[in-house]
């Protein structure tokens, strides 16, 4: 089974993504940190019911990594934009082995005391035109929504478009059950409803 883990807004740089992501919600982010291997750097805001948002782009900082990074950020180009979404499951190998080919392969990562393992294709695209979920597997009690702060955000919609999305969601209804994701055909692209402490916002 999977569960929705986070979302992800991805910009040329962090500070596009986070201006982003806090000019539609009006609610500020907190720092992350660093990622080895995708050589990529985040912030984050918590929301309600568990759930937290990511910003996410390249460290110019760091080296060229050895593969591609995920969330195609490689190709990234134009406004920061809601780029992907997340859902964690408990045994990734497993649920990768019940889907179609194409969702990754897992890669170990850590970030301080954060553990987890993450499904990554080669070519760093997930299907659907990158609109399927990336899969992450949290290793150990740790997850980052337990040092977040509280915005009073809560996720109520996560629009899931692609001109296939219904078959993306034929594919995914065995093993994701959120009455707040619907898929929609239509041209590729996320869209996502908050209530927020301003009231109801969009984020695309």
């Amino acid at each position: 089974m999977m569960e929705l883990d986070h979302i992800a807004v991805a910009g040329v740089d962090l500070a596009a993504a986070s201006d982003h992501v806090a000019g539609a919600l009006g609610c500020r982010l907190q720092s992350g940190g660093e990622h080895a291997i995708f050589h990529t750097h985040n912030r984050l805001m918590g929301l309600e019911d568990g759930l937290y948002l990511e910003a996410i782009a390249i460290n110019p900082a760091a080296p060229l990594p050895d593969r591609a990074r995920w969330f195609d950020l490689d190709r990234f180009a134009g406004p920061a934009r809601l780029t992907n979404w997340i859902c964690r499951c408990d045994d990734l190998d497993a649920a990768l082995a019940a889907l179609p080919a194409g969702f990754g392969d897992p890669v170990d990562l850590q970030r301080g005391d954060l553990r987890w393992r993450m499904a990554v294709p080669h070519d760093g695209v997930l299907p659907f035109d990158n609109c399927a979920p990336a899969l992450i597997e949290w290793q150990g009690d740790a997850h980052p929504v337990q040092r977040l702060d509280a915005t009073g955000c809560r996720l109520t919609a996560l629009r899931v478009c692609h001109p296939e999305a219904g078959r993306l969601g034929q594919i995914l209804a065995p093993f994701l059950t959120d009455a707040r994701v619907s898929f929609m055909d239509a041209e590729a692209g996320l869209e996502a409803a908050f209530e927020t402490p301003s009231g109801p916002r969009i984020l695309r």
